[in-house]
């Protein structure tokens, strides 16, 4: 009987587009059987290595098709893909590995040392596999060649038992303490986060599973996805491709290089590129324009971010560059998975903010747990019901702080706050864990960094608070300038005036070398804290007037 099994699911659509071409990386390109095949043949390596149903699979890689293929091969055997973020260092990934409870681990040969360092640390660690790179690094003693695993593993597809109940992790990092796990049903996944068998959004989510490859069309779009796929967006947006027989193509591992993702869009003819905001989406702007004569980009009419800022300026220099191209603002958490889209169309003005459509499964929550009235300005915390996660792994605590039940709904909060305009809409304010409080009032750095960034001598920046006598928190900014520029406060300032109340504009201005971001985009809120805090203690100021 057919599931919600992702496995399942791309078993379905491989089976009737089996020599589309499903993965293109720097190092190899996969049909959909081929990708199948692969995962079908780890999954079996992994079974004969006592890996099985429930287990956890710990993926230490970067971009490249053994991602998606050691996530299907999970899913295939009903254990569990656990995303590791490959650039943390001994003492996070011991935490990660433990709390995780990771039996096997994939893992680049680059990030041999710091695997060999903590794997004998993990009591639930028991198989290793290597997958070989352009490093020499030694590696675990015992841990398997990947290609070699796969040679040697059967190719037969003689998986059974799964079903939509079956679970996935993702450990999400944030901005404050250490990572967590967040824990889905599949089937809620793939209809939170990989559009329930509607990519496009105009036909509304399967509901039977047999319905997905009726949906698969004779063309074929090729989407970019630029984050790592350690981001759970990236896994997100590859699978809603996948699902879609759409083609999914993956820029070079370890860093974002605009020039290549512009030669990429060019050769493979990219219907629609996913960044993460204005950290990756201003450098690609701009290595369009400074090329445009060079390239093709004719292709390519989606240009879609999510998970950071993605501010006005940004949006209208997609339109100047591609005037034909819908540009795709997202929100979305670990815990929601995709809950809302702003769409802008070419010609479309752009408002500062992100604003999503109220449906019947997003709102907005007061103190009390009530809904938010429209128009009423009250900000309240972003709530989701129906398919969402079932808690945090191992983390009691947050899941109960997190996860709330009301007149028997049962809803998630992930932190987001935001309020309601006249029409409902949902007009996002930014995360409450990294929100200012100046003199009672609060101040969402989202909204400041968007305003900030359309300087023209800012190339990026975080926005923090820092400690204050007189109003408990001042607002600074972290900066890094343009090239050629040094921007100064009060020009950041009146640029801001029009833009963002009296109290949200930055009292202090830290420049530095490069704002620190984590690989798939999202600000470094700890980092930037300590930049504006060092920098307060180097020259100490007074409490200031807040305009």
């Amino acid at each position: 009987m057919a599931s919600y099994n992702l496995s399942e699911l791309f078993e379905d659509v491989a089976d009737v587009v089996p020599d589309r071409e499903a993965l293109i990386t720097p190092r190899r390109r996969l049909t959909f059987a081929q990708l199948d095949a692969r995962a079908t043949r780890l999954a079996h390596h992994l079974a004969e290595a006592g890996i099985g149903a429930g287990d956890h699979v710990g993926l230490h890689l970067m971009n490249g098709t053994e991602y998606i293929e050691g996530m299907l091969a999970a899913f295939k055997l009903r254990a569990v893909p656990v995303n590791v973020n490959y650039r943390y260092v001994e003492r996070e990934l011991e935490y990660l590995y433990e709390n995780a409870d990771l039996a096997a681990v994939i893992f680049d040969r680059a990030f041999g040392p710091r695997v060999a360092a903590v794997a004998g640390r993990v009591p639930t660690l028991r198989h290793l596999v290597v997958v070989d790179d352009d490093s020499s690094e030694p590696v675990p003693e015992g841990a398997v060649a990947y290609e070699s695993a796969l040679e040697a593993a059967s190719p037969e597809r003689d998986f059974t038992g799964r079903s939509g109940d079956d679970l996935y992790i993702a450990y999400t990092g944030g901005t404050t303490g250490m990572p967590k796990g967040v824990v889905w049903r599949q089937e809620d996944l793939f209809f939170a986060s990989m559009s329930g068998g509607d990519p496009a959004g105009s036909e509304g989510p399967i509901t039977e599973p047999e319905q997905l490859v009726e949906r698969v069309g004779e063309g074929t779009i090729v989407q970019l996805v630029t984050p790592p796929l350690m981001h759970v967006s990236a896994h997100w947006g590859t699978f809603m491709a996948l699902f879609g027989g759409g083609t999914v193509a993956l820029t070079e591992p370890g860093s974002f290089d605009p020039a290549a993702v512009v030669k990429l869009i060019d050769a493979e003819g990219v219907n629609v590129v996913v960044l993460v905001g204005d950290a990756m989406a201003r450098p690609l702007l701009d290595e369009m324009a400074a090329h445009r004569d060079e390239y093709d980009l004719s292709s390519l009419f989606v240009f879609a971010s999510g998970g950071a800022a993605f501010s006005p300026g940004a949006k209208a220099k997609v339109h100047e560059i591609l005037p034909n191209a819908m540009v795709l603002d997202g929100y979305g958490s670990t815990e929601t998975g995709v809950a809302g889209t702003q769409r802008r169309h070419p010609g479309a003005k752009g408002d500062a903010g992100l604003r999503i459509a109220s449906s019947g499964t997003m709102s907005v929550l007061d103190d009390d747990l009530k809904p938010v009235e429209p128009g009423s300005g009250v900000i309240g915390r972003v709530a989701r019901r129906g398919h969402i996660p079932l808690r945090y792994h191992k983390d009691e605590q947050k899941t109960a702080e997190t996860f709330a039940e009301v007149e028997g709904v049962r809803w998630v909060l992930p932190g987001d706050f935001a309020s309601l305009d006249d029409d409902g809409s949902i007009v996002m304010h930014g995360r409450g864990s990294v929100s200012i409080n100046t003199g009672g009032e609060k101040v969402f750095p989202e909204e400041v960094e968007s305003a900030i960034v359309d300087h023209d001598d800012v190339t990026d920046v975080v926005v923090v608070g820092v400690p204050d006598e007189r109003w408990g928190q001042r607002v600074a900014a972290v900066v890094q300038p343009a090239p050629g520029a040094t921007p100064d406060l009060a020009s950041i300032q009146e640029h801001c005036r029009s833009l963002v109340a009296g109290y949200k504009i930055p009292r202090e201005l830290v420049l530095v070398d490069q704002v620190e971001r984590s690989p798939s985009g999202k600000a470094d809120y700890r980092w930037a804290s300590a930049q504006a805090e060092s920098a307060q203690a180097e020259s100490p100021q007074e409490g200031s007037d807040r305009g």
